[in-house]
């Protein structure tokens, strides 16, 4: 079986590359538990997200992409023990050919995808500015403005000041 890239070049039979598999409906956890059970080397790019649940924010864990994961697997390796897989559909291809998914992707996204610090900031925690006109400045975070804003306060010209910040541009400082 001949497998390229979505790029277009052949990829050798030995190589490891990342393929998509689209999981069944709301089951992509169970996939990715049963595909690491029997070995595989997958990866479920996940986000924090602040939802509103029942009147109080809290923070969920969900997927990047809701209803796939990435496997990574040699391009000569047998494909039914996937197919068969519980939570697990299909794997993505086109022409009955699977298509390998750059390294430099998967890699993208699993860095992007780390719950990182700035998810976890709770109200009082002092944070450094990085970005922008109040770049290094201390402040200390208030609250989510949003999904990608924070509410600092900052002390400037003797007062304290409330400003809207990417997440972005504020790191932790402790």
């Amino acid at each position: 079986m001949t497998i390229y890239t979505a790029e277009g070049s052949l990829i050798c039979a030995q190589q490891k590359s990342w393929y998509l598999v689209q999981c069944k409906p709301r089951q992509d956890e169970r996939a990715e538990d049963n595909l690491a059970r029997q070995g595989y080397e997958i990866s479920r790019p996940k986000c924090r997200y602040q939802r509103l649940i029942r009147g109080q924010r809290q923070w969920t864990v969900e997927s990047l992409f809701p209803g796939y994961l990435f496997i990574n697997l040699p391009a000569d390796s047998n494909w039914g023990p996937l197919r068969s897989t519980r939570g697990v559909s299909r794997v993505v291809s086109f022409g009955g050919v699977p298509v390998a998914v750059s390294d430099s992707l998967v890699k993208q996204l699993q860095a992007r995808a780390e719950i990182d610090v700035k998810s976890e900031l709770k109200p009082g925690d002092s944070v450094r500015i990085t970005e922008g006109g109040f770049a290094e400045l201390d402040a200390i975070f208030m609250s989510m403005d949003g999904d990608e804003r924070g509410i600092l306060l900052i002390s400037l010209l003797n007062r304290q000041q409330q400003i809207s910040v990417p997440m972005e541009s504020i790191c932790s400082n402790e």
